[in-house]
């Protein structure tokens, strides 16, 4: 028999996975094309731009594979359920648009020494069907928010208005080099598009890396939580307090407080419990009550009984 769990640790979200079987068939097929474009008319623009396509690919396939894994229920094993892998699937991804953006830069600095002829009528033919396709896609996800709030579509939006942006610097590429003959212009905006990607896959990173380090969540500000729950009568003290993100919108809390011995516990667990739903959204927490000369706290507990006792009024 599995634990009780009060909330739930599963999402179900039909309108993101028809949005995103959607979103990822179109982009694998025009992915396709441009790869073949890029190839043909040997624009290195063309081709970066095809590579970030690739990598939106793969965020597809990882942000499908943890929307049908975060269905799943929790188990005796897997406690918070599969919610996590949601943050595992944004790490890789970032992971590779990183070495896509690497492996750009080097092929531009490749192109910037040895410039290669490009065919700028295919390659300005790709880029228009591919600005294209990126509107559409980007307008479908847009209206797939509006319907259901989810990180993944979220995440899948501005990657493609990240592509939006890429397939503007490929049409821009191919009218310089079609007035001026200016073929450098072909890496140096494949080496922007690069950084863009770059900036993108490190913003996914650093995210997904704090919250697979449990950090606390930028939104929350722990000190001041702790002093809001010091508001709460009955509560003398907070302390072994941690709050970390299971996904980006599942939070959990634990702490210890201490009470007074003759307290009702269960009253003041209620109590920072509709404090923490309400003022910060957190649904999911455990809360101790102790009292520091009941349970031994070390130096910590001898500190608190010591100034305890010294803010009391002298008996009479």
């Amino acid at each position: 028999m599995h634990d009780y769990h009060h909330l739930r640790h599963a999402k179900e979200q039909e309108t993101s996975k028809r949005t995103l079987w959607i979103t990822l068939w179109i982009t694998l097929f025009f992915t396709i094309v441009e790869i073949t474009g890029g190839v043909l008319s040997h624009s290195l623009a063309l081709l970066s731009d095809s590579a970030h396509m690739i990598s939106d690919v793969i965020a597809l396939g990882l942000s499908m594979t943890a929307i049908y894994l975060s269905r799943r229920p929790s188990n005796s094993k897997f406690t918070f359920g599969y919610l996590r892998f949601e943050i595992i699937a944004s790490f890789l991804n970032g992971l590779a648009l990183a070495v896509i953006a690497v492996g750009i830069f080097i092929e531009g600095i490749r192109r910037f020494i040895e410039p290669v002829a490009i065919n700028f009528q295919m390659m300005l033919i790709i880029a228009v069907i591919g600005l294209i396709v990126n509107i559409v896609l980007t307008v479908v996800l847009s209206r797939s928010m509006k319907e259901e709030d989810n990180l993944n579509i979220q995440s899948a939006l501005w990657h493609f208005i990240g592509d939006l942006l890429s397939s503007v610097g490929v049409i821009l590429s191919a009218v310089l080099i079609y007035f001026t003959n200016w073929y450098i212009a072909d890496p140096i905006i494949s080496v922007v598009i690069g950084g863009i990607i770059f900036a993108g896959g490190y913003r996914i990173i650093r995210q997904s890396y704090l919250i697979l380090m449990e950090s606390v969540p930028e939104k929350f500000d722990l000190e001041e939580m702790r002093s809001s729950l010091l508001t709460i009568d009955g509560i003398e003290d907070v302390h072994e307090m941690h709050l970390w993100a299971i996904s980006t919108d599942h939070y959990s809390l634990t702490a210890h407080v201490f009470i007074p011995k003759h307290s009702q516990p269960f009253y003041v667990i209620l109590a920072i419990n509709e404090l923490l739903r309400g003022k910060y959204g957190i649904t999911h927490s455990t809360i101790q009550t102790e009292h520091a000369s009941i349970l031994p706290h070390g130096e910590y507990g001898q500190e608190f009984l010591r100034q305890h006792a010294e803010q009391k009024p002298d008996s009479p």
